[in-house]
């Protein structure tokens, strides 16, 4: 990780840095392992970049915003300004009372601990009341980042998620591939997601449902292979995906996308976090500061919540008939963990798309390629559970 501006920094005994930098325009806190190096920006508490080290060669998948801070209309909302990697969100999307992703995707985070391996910050909300804790670590001897957020102080039926943008912009057309686990309901997002009065593009059909992110229906009659990414840029679309239960074979639920040389992945328990939300935005956003150039970005989003229609619509659980929450009960005396691994892994040319991610025994898993590749990476999957 580049250390152009230390605020502050200090060296443990075993040669790891902790410390605070000023990164792409923001005051970030950082942790840098033999195994990852991670920062997390103070305002809004968003993740990036990462850097996952293999030996000396390293892989950085998460996205930094086309654009600075400084350089956005400062009456934007502090998300769009900070916009970067992966962000906790509560509410998810839009609210009656305060910022579009809510105060922890916003407002300014207190660092609570900053140790060699592990980084915990807090907010206090105003927008929802709940007090959210983040807690980021890393385990000796895997390029990979276990993600917590205990939520207390929050009472009622909210919405929810976890955030994560990918760059896949400097790969050629369709050669990045991205894959979920088995799902059990899927559709494009059921509204007008790209505006056309405003200038922007989309190409999917507004609410159309599909079995396979093989054969995603657009607006013209065609189909669109999601799995291939970047697809060509000039288009803004949303698509949600329901995790299929966990059952004792599969106890968790996966997101992943392979890049030239290797494989981001996701996991999660499917109770915390139902569906998951591609976000493919390339380049079909018009206004400040999009102006068309956040290209090749995909979000790949773990969510208990209804698209990103915003809480109150989640509150409305237009799923209930399919069975699937949109929104968790909180209550003011407890508190909720929510806890998501993110890693990477490195494969071998043509691996392709994730076929599956399988427990392999209790600290790794198996991550199986289109041609029956597999590749076992350590990971103390048992987390997230």
């Amino acid at each position: 990780m580049r250390l152009p501006c230390f605020l502050f920094a200090v060296r443990g005994k075993t040669g790891l840095i902790v410390g605070m930098e000023n990164i792409h325009g923001s005051a970030s806190f950082f942790v840098s392992t033999p195994e990852v190096d991670f920062a997390v920006s103070e305002q809004g508490g968003h993740l990036a970049p990462v850097d996952f080290y293999f030996d000396e060669y390293a892989v950085s998948p998460y996205a930094l915003a086309p654009w600075q801070p400084e350089e956005c209309d400062q009456e934007l909302p502090h998300l769009l300004r900070v916009l970067r990697g992966d962000f906790f969100c509560l509410p998810f999307s839009e609210q009656k009372q305060g910022p579009p992703h809510g105060e922890p995707a916003n407002e300014k985070w207190k660092l609570v601990e900053q140790g060699e391996r592990k980084l915990v910050l807090e907010i206090v909300t105003a927008d929802s009341g709940a007090t959210v804790r983040k807690s980021i670590e890393v385990r000796e001897g895997q390029q990979a980042l276990y993600v917590e957020h205990l939520v207390s102080g929050l009472a009622g039926r909210w919405n929810y998620g976890n955030h994560p943008i990918l760059d896949l912009s400097e790969l050629a057309e369709g050669q990045g591939r991205l894959a979920v686990s088995p799902f059990r309901w899927a559709s494009v997002f059921d509204g007008v997601f790209a505006n056309p009065t405003t200038g922007e593009t989309g190409r999917l059909k507004e609410g159309a449902r599909f079995e396979s992110l093989e054969r995603v229906p657009c607006a013209d009659g065609s189909t669109l292979d999601l799995t291939k990414y970047p697809s060509a840029p000039g288009h803004e679309d949303l698509v949600m995906m329901v995790s299929e239960p966990a059952t004792t074979a599969q106890p968790f639920a996966w997101t992943a996308a392979t890049f030239d040389d290797y494989v981001w992945f996701s996991l999660k328990n499917p109770r915390d976090f139902p569906a998951t939300l591609f976000w493919l935005s390339n380049g079909g956003r018009t206004a400040h500061p999009w102006e068309k150039r956040h290209l090749g970005r995909v979000g790949l989003e773990e969510v208990c919540s209804y698209f990103c229609y915003g809480v109150d619509v989640s509150r409305e659980d237009r799923l209930a008939g399919e069975g699937i929450a949109t929104t968790r009960d909180f209550a003011v005396d407890e508190v909720v963990r929510l806890p998501i691994i993110q890693g990477a892994a490195l494969v071998e040319a043509g691996f392709g798309q994730v076929r599956s991610i399988l427990p392999r025994d209790e600290q790794s898993i198996e991550i199986t390629g289109d041609q029956g590749q597999v590749v076992i990476v350590k990971i103390d999957w048992q987390f997230v559970l």
